[in-house]
């Protein structure tokens, strides 16, 4: 018997509505985006959330368990710390890759994982490696696809059985997900309800999103539409979930807007589940074996090979392989362009104004990102990009080029590019 703590009904935290989070009524708990935080300078707002008795869950997007590499340590002991800073009763994560390592390259984006034998022998031996490091149990979410994987041997069901089965992980359910799924890759949400074990299950997710041209944009800034709200009454028909969490990441609503998305939530599941509890619900799940040989270097290799191939063709313009929907690869690259181009203006703000607004930055941005994949993360990314204008004497207003070349100056670090370098100091000799 393995105890699953109760979490109630709550709200994904962020910077963004922190205020209208606090007053919330009858919130029992928020889930925060761990690499958005730092243990030792919590919010003010989580900090007081907590003194309220709120729980806080830090839910991670950088792991990328499903990878053929194996976790890289860092970031798993980062995540355990800010599990411990919280107080948290478990982490979450997803079952997706974000990268690959020969060639180096960044998604900046959930990427789904090959349902075959060698991926699930790579994701259940980086699974384990994960619990072990992790301060407390850790849980695995069923992510959205644009694209599905050519020669799958086994079904989202399946999969997710198979690696709860091995690893004794919880997983954490999305509804949202399993309606984009549905008109993205033609998956039965109920089919995969009924599939998977739901005793494992952890506590659920409630997005919105928006349909166009045939497929489904798993958004999280759009209210939550009636068919994802169906997907979860018919979880609830079948489990009383420990949680349930409303998920909203973009184009704020204003608090009444939220409070009635979680009093229709509330409505859905009951109240057995949105009212908050004092201890943990028992559920029967049976120790996880421990298997202790992993998958051999050959399937590390050929998972490798296939996620550098279709993530090459995604960021880097490479051919896309064989069997995939090239309509839906090309789809998928656009969103993530248009996504790298959103998360590098929140964290450097100053770049759309330094170019002259938002439409002449996002179309400066994609150009950029056409031929120049990610590789370190979104901070390098936008001194990179900010290079790349520069190198070609861009914006073509000298006072902007100026005001751009102090931004990527005060930025760069010690060791920037010297061509660049040089022609900084060219620019700013002329300017005196």
């Amino acid at each position: 018997m393995k105890t699953m703590a109760h979490l109630g009904v709550g709200i994904g935290w962020r910077p963004e509505i922190a205020d209208a989070v606090e007053r919330l009524p009858g919130l029992d708990w928020v889930e925060v985006v761990a690499e958005n935080i730092c243990p030792g300078h919590l919010p003010a707002s989580l900090l007081r959330l907590r003194e309220r008795g709120v729980r806080v869950v830090p839910h991670g997007v950088s792991l990328g368990l499903g990878g053929a590499e194996r976790p890289d340590a860092a970031k798993l002991a980062a995540l355990g710390e800010r599990a411990v800073a919280l107080g948290a009763p478990l982490v979450t994560e997803h079952i997706a890759f974000v990268r690959t390592a020969s060639p180096a390259l960044e998604a900046g984006h959930l990427l789904p994982v090959q349902r075959t034998r060698d991926a699930l022998d790579v994701l259940c031996e980086n699974v384990r490696i994960a619990q072990d490091a992790l301060p407390v149990p850790l849980a695995l979410e069923n992510i959205a696809a644009l694209v599905s994987w050519p020669g799958e041997e086994l079904t989202e069901g399946q999969f997710l059985t198979e690696l709860v089965e091995r690893t004794g992980v919880r997983l954490l359910i999305d509804v949202a997900n399993l309606h984009t799924n549905r008109v993205n890759r033609g998956e039965d949400p109920f089919a995969v309800l009924d599939a998977i074990p739901l005793e494992a299950l952890a506590y659920v997710h409630v997005a919105g999103g928006v349909e166009r041209d045939g497929v489904w944009h798993d958004t999280h800034a759009h209210p939550v539409p009636a068919v994802v709200l169906d997907i979860l009454a018919e979880l609830r028909k079948r489990v009383a979930p420990p949680g349930v969490l409303l998920e909203r990441d973009d184009d704020f609503p204003a608090e009444a807007e939220l409070a009635g998305e979680l009093a229709v939530i509330r409505g859905v599941v009951g109240p057995e589940v949105s009212a908050a509890r004092p201890s943990p619900v028992r559920l029967a799940l049976p120790p996880a074996p421990r298997t202790p040989a992993g998958p051999d270097e050959r399937a590390r290799t050929s998972v490798g090979v296939e996620q550098a191939a279709l993530l090459s063709a995604l960021v880097a313009g490479t051919p896309v392989p064989e069997g995939f929907d090239r309509q839906r690869v090309r789809v998928q690259s656009r969103a993530l362009a248009a996504k790298r181009a959103g998360v590098v203006a929140k964290l450097a703000p100053e770049l759309p104004g330094i170019l002259g607004g938002e439409g002449t930055y996002r179309e400066a941005f994609l150009a950029y990102a056409r031929n120049r994949p990610m590789t370190a993360g979104y901070r390098r990314d936008a001194l990179d990009f900010a290079e790349h204008l520069l190198i070609r004497d861009l914006p073509a207003d000298p006072a902007d080029r100026r005001r751009l070349t102090s931004w990527w100056q005060d930025r760069v670090g010690a060791r920037p590019p010297r061509r660049i370098v040089r022609w900084a100091r060219t620019l700013v000799g002329r300017a005196a």
